[in-house]
């Protein structure tokens, strides 16, 4: 089965905060508890092998790769630069270790720059004083509305905005006819730390099985949607499903499912579309 798992669905601070007692952070619901936000896509290839695409890094990776008994990485597709998606690049390099194989790494420019001066000891691997085990990595610059191919799946970056920072969000389509009865929730896009969504962006989400999308809190915020910001967005879409994420402790989940139309949810981490 082709299948979709919510690693995170947490804000950049994570749910429950430290330091806070408030009803969320103190919450004996499972679903309450957020780690970074991040998701993976498992599936096998036209060939039969097995592929696990992830979607960002966030500094929750070893802890969300546990859980969800990852055990290998093809690929890593990156939405943007800030830490919450970015601090766990270097817990692959157990991946490599397992697969003993490199991993591909998708991402603008903006993005591939933040990468290669965070991650020198990767990506300047020669000029390190003791020659450690670190993570390989083939990157792969790409740009939206550019599309591309990973293992039978077609995979067409999508302009978003956050705050004035442009962003990346994935739109996923089933390439090969043989992985299409292997799923009902693509055509999916993924569309993480939204405020805006640019014109040319919105004929791109059309058709879509599933939609996850960026709904932080119910106040304002310059660079996330807020809860009816995203619902608005998410009836223009007109997904037959939608999942939001990136939430704050702000966002109970029972409390806050009861109050979203009924093809709306909260996700919560370990959620998996099948």
């Amino acid at each position: 089965m082709m299948r979709f798992e919510f690693l995170g669905t947490g804000t950049s601070a994570g749910v429950p905060a430290i330091g806070c007692e408030c009803a969320v952070c103190m919450s004996e619901d499972s679903r309450d508890r957020r780690l970074r936000t991040a998701g993976v896509i498992r599936f096998n290839d036209p060939a039969g092998k097995s592929r696990t695409i992830l979607l960002d890094a966030g500094p929750d990776l070893r802890e969300q790769a546990l859980r969800a008994k990852l055990t290998r990485c093809d690929a890593i597709l990156f939405t943007h630069n800030h830490v919450d998606h970015t601090f766990g690049l270097d817990e692959v390099r157990r991946f490599n270790a397992v697969m003993r194989a490199p991993i591909d790494l998708y991402a603008d420019g903006h993005t591939l720059d933040h990468l290669r001066r965070v991650y020198k000891h990767i990506f300047d691997r020669q000029n390190n004083v003791n020659d450690s085990f670190v993570a390989t990595l083939i990157t792969h610059q790409i740009e939206p509305d550019k599309p591309f191919d990973l293992f039978g799946l077609r995979v067409t970056p999508i302009k978003l905005l956050h705050g004035k920072l442009p962003i990346l969000g994935y739109r996923f389509d089933v390439a090969q006819p043989a992985l299409a009865s292997a799923t009902s929730a693509f055509p999916l896009a993924y569309c993480t730390d939204v405020s805006g969504i640019p014109p040319e962006t919105w004929g791109k989400l059309k058709g879509l099985r599933t939609l996850v999308l960026d709904a932080l809190r119910h106040t304002h915020h310059p660079m996330h949607f807020t809860l009816d910001q995203a619902v608005n967005a998410a009836e223009r879409i007109a997904a037959e499903q939608t999942y939001f994420i990136h939430m704050s402790h702000d966002l109970g989940h029972a409390a806050t499912d009861e109050t979203l139309p009924e093809t709306m949810r909260l996700g919560y981490d370990g959620l998996v579309l099948e």
